[in-house]
């Protein structure tokens, strides 16, 4: 095509001038053998377009993971797309979430809000995009509101700091949060002497890297950075930590895979329960979540198949330690291995883990900071659980139980995934040492209810 003055124009005018000419530039880059599949591909990828395996999905889904926010109208989902904050605050009487109970009796605090953005360019609209398109349940109360960088838990303060005190029942702005990875503090205690009820240790929780904008909000390239200098932190790791990093199938971000992992592999690790797919409810497409999927997204794990590492997922790093047996102390210590070889990397490379005083690990949900752990055993109380008062128990253990499937599932047979209940206020060897505790003394109630005993365990659960 001549270089014709109407003819550029045209493309300025349809926004595609920049986008040809960093085609042409890739491609001189690159150099492929063949130039015009190479093409087709680029302009049918994200940022440019969604990738294959999206366009299997259905239409509401595939609106959220190509490269602009969420608008929706099918899910009612439309606030605020261009992540500007409307001049008044829309109606909140049909919504159930923190953030919206918060915002209808503050509306003062979003005038004062909806104007401000961190220096990054992160705008309140953009935070609590997830809680005004998901009204919510009447009876399952949600955060509605997460962190488009680490900045915004501080310019939007007066929304966060009150939601993050509902949230976690009572944790005021001035409290500090306790960090504590010591593994010689963690209890000595047995769950379980006789060896025949916890069947699984886990602990896990998320990482987030400073420099980089959190997942709802990260662009293209620097999420490519971001996995970048993830998987160079992770392939550092020697010793049982050893091991390979997998890219979710179809994404071209790792020159190592530039396809992704195998459908073997990515079959292998959804059998396992280690695999994260595409964002699949309207709350996560709303906070920005999908975007660009699959790319700059994956999976880690050791040779002993026992750390297990998602990279770019809902958080920068979710890291996962587990076992097949009762050794919570080791679990929890292959963890902390894990999370310091990482962070030796960061520093070299001028980044860290966010991280402050006062809400300890940041991630991307409110819910979830402070130590952002969750230290779970996977243990068999049938007896236990049949009880009228199971849940009056667990609450004053500061204890949750999950049944087999994971959050809201139910159990079977008296299977039960214990752990702690807290998040925030708490160190995290504290809330390890209350999960190992916890769970020996409803193993040892639980033998007292197979002896007949149950006016023990009666006395014992009435005078905690």
């Amino acid at each position: 095509m001549e270089k014709d003055p109407a003819n550029l124009e045209y493309l300025r005018k349809q926004n595609v001038a920049d986008l040809v000419d960093g085609a042409i530039q890739e491609l001189v880059k690159e150099k492929p053998s063949e130039a015009r599949p190479w093409l087709a591909e680029y302009f049918d990828y994200p940022p440019h377009g969604l990738a294959r395996g999206v366009k299997k999905l259905d239409g509401w889904i595939q609106l959220g993971c190509g490269d602009k926010p969420y608008n929706c109208p099918e899910k009612e989902a439309t606030f605020a797309p261009d992540g500007v904050s409307p001049a008044e605050l829309p109606d909140l009487s049909q919504h159930n979430n923190f953030m919206t109970e918060f915002l209808r009796e503050h509306k003062d605090v979003y005038a004062k809000l909806k104007d401000r953005k961190t220096p990054n360019g992160v705008t309140l609209a953009q935070c609590i995009k997830t809680g005004m398109d998901n009204k919510g349940h009447p009876h399952i109360k949600t955060v509605g509101l997460t962190a488009g960088d680490e900045e915004s838990y501080e310019v939007f303060k007066e929304l966060f700091d009150p939601i993050i005190d509902a949230r976690h029942g009572g944790y005021g702005p001035e409290a500090k949060q306790p960090t504590d990875l010591d593994l010689s503090k963690v209890s000595t205690t047995d769950m379980d002497p006789d060896g025949k009820y916890v069947e699984t240790t886990r602990v896990r929780t998320g990482r987030s890297l400073r420099g980089f904008k959190l997942p709802p909000t990260i662009g293209f390239e620097e999420r490519r950075r971001l996995e970048a200098l993830c998987v160079k932190g992770l392939a550092n790791m020697g010793a049982d930590l050893k091991g390979d990093y997998f890219p979710l199938h179809g994404s071209h971000s790792y020159s190592a895979k530039p396809n992704g992992m195998s459908e073997e592999k990515e079959k292998e690790l959804r059998a396992m329960g280690n695999l994260f797919q595409e964002p699949d409810s309207t709350l996560l497409l709303a906070s920005g979540m999908g975007r660009h999927w699959p790319d700059g997204r994956g999976v880690f794990h050791n040779d002993s198949k026992n750390l297990f590492v998602w990279v770019g997922e809902e958080d920068h790093l979710r890291i996962v330690s587990m076992q097949r047996d009762k050794d919570m102390k080791e679990t929890f210590g292959r963890f902390v291995r894990a999370c310091e070889e990482v962070q030796k990397v960061l520093k070299t490379e001028g980044s860290d883990f966010m991280h402050n005083d006062h809400l300890g690990w940041i991630l991307t949900c409110p819910s979830n900071l402070g130590t952002g752990l969750r230290a779970g055993t996977m243990v068999n109380l049938p007896l236990m659980s049949a009880r009228s008062d199971w849940k009056d128990a667990l609450k004053k253990m500061r204890l949750q139980a999950r049944g087999t499937a994971g959050v809201d599932s139910a159990s079977s047979g008296g299977k039960w995934d214990i752990s702690n209940a807290d998040r925030i206020g708490k160190s995290e060897v504290e809330l390890v040492n209350m999960v190992i505790d916890g769970v020996a003394q409803l193993i040892k109630w639980e033998k007292l209810l197979e002896a007949g005993k149950s006016d023990d365990v009666d006395k014992a659960i009435a005078a905690m």
